[in-house]
């Protein structure tokens, strides 16, 4: 009885240590990189003569925390580091995890990482480049009108072999402070991928729904025939102007739209003899100008003080107004067309490269890379984690991230105190992220540039966030009001005064992989030639 006894007791401990073990092998990351030692040694550097930028081993500003920090402005980096084993994306939730800080703000540039898949055995990782084919691509990304955490999948289509970029739609945006914050992507069996910010969900999405990426992972059954041509007969007006109708004889054409209004008079106190601009007493010539070089010196002009109390200057003339006999070109009412067949569309076939599947053939992940093409400096990545668990990636980031991130938010707490009504409140930081978010709604496409420009000024001048709401709820007013009752009114302009230009590099994209999101990079202006007005 003893010696059964005892092997039962032994018994039983086997198992629980096997529990135990497998419990504790279920919970280590597949892959964790803190960068508290040198990344040198378990990172390469891509030796592409294209990659100039300079990667460093350093501290987080304020914390004894090391990172991987991008330390020149204006370059391309490339750095990447292969995982012993490939992390394989199917049938199991894996957790994508990483942090970053831009130290010194981002105006043009991206912060993402690339999830390699595997490559051939004779590669070299010293060639890791733009082309190196990666499987997800994931991370923020900010420059001109493109702000928004990229989440990219690239899935072979199993009828034709080729991969194709299928893109996560209204992807959250950046956050534009200067703090820590962690970027999280959870992939779930059940295809869903849900995109987090420092812990909170900010999207969620399935990788089958043709709602959520762009282009659908399941292509469409049917295309329309590239062959099919519209019959020359096929009229798509469904109104034509009435060709009974005759112009009325009283129709005045070229009467014009304003005439002068002869019973104005001469406000009193109008100084004619006051010019409306002056040269500004208190310019003085540049001790540099050349006159036979930049011409002769003329002071810059001003308003003319004496004009602003008064009710004019200079020359009076009667002004002009509307003339209530003009009536414009005449035209004739439009009437239903008795020929209107519709707008015309090719007929369906059947698609090619349409397929079926349950959930998304991921490639796996062979290597982490970071290829990017920024115009800053200061971007420190750090705590790069790739995990089969949740409670891990939330574990880590609760331990690493979050002492770090309350420290950096009381310190700038205390610097917006000292900077007083100028620098952005809470409530207007989440004010803008809104902003970014609409920027991005695709019926204001043509208008997105603008909107963007004009959300970058608030940025900069938090006084005039009012204004800026203003700006942007006119130019959706107006989008609708054409969508609604057509015509061809222009664009309402946004121009934001004083708006400072802001370098521009082709979009980190073009550096990236995507080509989906690129932004034309601004050439510097070239040297020009001093106006005779400026100084």
């Amino acid at each position: 009885m003893t010696t059964t006894g005892g092997r039962a007791l032994l018994l039983l401990l086997l198992v629980v240590a096997s529990a135990v073990l497998v419990q504790i092998r279920a919970s280590d990351p597949l892959l964790y990189e803190s960068f508290d030692d040198s990344f040198e040694g378990r990172w390469v550097v891509s030796g592409k003569d294209e990659y100039t930028g300079v990667w460093k081993h350093a501290k987080s500003d304020g914390h004894e925390d090391y990172g991987l920090l991008v330390s020149e402005v204006a370059k391309k980096y490339a750095i990447i580091k292969e995982l012993d084993v490939p992390v394989i994306l199917k049938d199991e939730t894996v957790v994508l995890q990483f942090e970053v800080r831009l130290q010194n703000g981002l105006e043009c540039g991206g912060s993402y990482l690339k999830y390699i898949r595997p490559q051939a055995d004779t590669w070299d990782a010293k060639e890791f480049d733009n082309e190196t084919p990666y499987t997800i691509m994931f991370g923020p990304d900010k420059c001109g009108s493109t702000n928004k955490v990229h989440f990219i999948l690239k899935h072979r289509n199993p009828k034709t072999g080729k991969y194709v970029e299928h893109h996560l739609k209204f992807p959250p945006s950046v956050p534009h402070d200067k703090l820590s914050h962690v970027y999280t992507a959870i992939l779930k069996p059940d295809n869903e991928v849900r995109i987090l910010i420092d812990g909170e969900e900010k999207k969620k999405a399935n990788f089958l729904s043709a709602d959520d990426f762009e282009p659908a992972l399941i292509p469409p059954k049917t295309i329309p025939d590239p062959d099919d041509k519209k019959p020359e007969d096929w009229d798509e007006r469904a109104k034509i102007p009435d060709p009974d109708a005759v112009k009325p004889e009283d129709w005045d054409e070229d009467a014009p739209m304003e005439i002068v209004d002869e019973e104005a008079t001469k406000p009193e106190g109008w100084l004619d003899d006051e010019p409306e601009e002056i040269d500004d007493p208190e310019a003085a010539k540049p001790e540099d100008w050349d006159d036979e070089e930049d011409g002769e010196w003329e002071a810059p002009r001003m308003d003319n003080p004496k004009c602003e109390e008064a009710p004019g200057c200079g020359e009076w003339k009667k002004p002009m107004k509307q003339n209530p006999a003009y009536k414009g070109k005449w035209q004739a009412p439009l009437i239903d067309n008795p020929s209107y067949k519709g707008v015309w569309k090719p007929q369906e076939i059947p698609n090619p490269e349409f397929f079926e599947l349950d959930k998304p053939d991921f490639d796996p992940i062979g290597a982490i890379g970071i290829e990017i093409w920024t115009m800053q400096d200061g971007i420190l990545f750090d705590n790069i984690l790739i995990a089969d668990s949740e409670k891990v990636a939330n574990s880590i980031l609760e331990k690493t991230w979050k002492p770090k991130y309350e420290v950096e938010k009381e310190k700038e707490k205390a610097e917006e105190a000292a900077a007083g009504p100028n620098s952005l409140s809470e409530l207007q930081k989440k004010i803008f992220d809104v902003l970014y978010k609409i920027a991005d709604i695709p019926f204001l496409e043509p208008y997105k540039s603008k909107i963007i420009d004009v959300i970058e000024k608030g940025e900069t001048q938090p006084n005039v966030t009012i204004g800026i709401l203003v700006s942007i709820v006119v130019v959706i007013v107006t989008v609708l009001f054409k969508i609604l009752f057509g015509g061809k009114k222009p664009p309402v302009p946004v121009k934001p005064a004083a708006v400072s230009k802001k370098p521009q590099a082709a979009a980190a994209d073009a550096a990236g992989s995507s080509g989906a999101d690129k932004e034309e990079k601004e050439d510097p202006a070239a040297p020009r030639r001093r106006s005779r007005r400026e100084t």
